[in-house]
């Protein structure tokens, strides 16, 4: 099924997790970046034209850029992740882009709340427990992952991998 989504990047994790990602994240070996996600499962690719890019780059840019941090590890019974910090800015993007768009609640209400992370390994629990225990070592000697969100990424599988569809800038800081 092709679907799209919306995702902040976080390049300086790429670099620090990459190879946790790739051996315990299907969604790395599918194409997707170490991401925040904004909006997912959102609508078809083919169903998004000119209107809909112009509501989703008003919602985006009536929000500034902003910093934040991924150092506390997160664990789901089959998933490890990296809390964002602070939450909020990503869950008022969330929210705003859900309710321009109520026909795509986030991750088609399959949980109570909203919780911004980037996400090291999924859909295995020893897996995420291995994942778990190597993150931890990577922060230790790294530290905290530092990085901004200036820019949102619509992204889509239609061609079986995942690709950047278009891309959406946060408010100039000067505005």
């Amino acid at each position: 099924m092709t679907r799209s989504a919306f995702i902040v990047r976080v390049p300086e994790a790429e670099r620090i997790v990459h190879r946790l990602r790739t051996h315990y994240d299907p969604r790395a070996a599918a194409g997707i970046p170490a991401h925040i996600v904004i909006l997912s499962p959102f609508m078809a690719p083919e169903l998004i034209g000119d209107d809909v890019i112009q509501r989703a780059r008003n919602v985006f840019s009536s929000f500034g850029p902003f910093t934040f941090v991924l150092k506390d590890i997160g664990r789901w019974p089959e998933t490890t992740i990296l809390f964002a910090s602070p939450s909020h800015c990503f869950t008022d993007i969330t929210n705003a882009i859900s309710e321009e768009f109520p026909d795509y609640p986030p991750y088609a209400e399959m949980y109570d709340e909203i919780v911004p992370h980037l996400t090291i390994a999924d859909g295995n629990a020893d897996n995420a427990y291995i994942a778990e225990h190597k993150l931890k070592t990577i922060l230790d000697r790294h530290g905290p992952i530092e990085s901004k969100c200036a820019i949102v990424d619509l992204i889509e599988n239609s061609s079986g991998t995942w690709k950047t569809m278009h891309t959406f800038s946060l408010a100039d800081e000067e505005s």
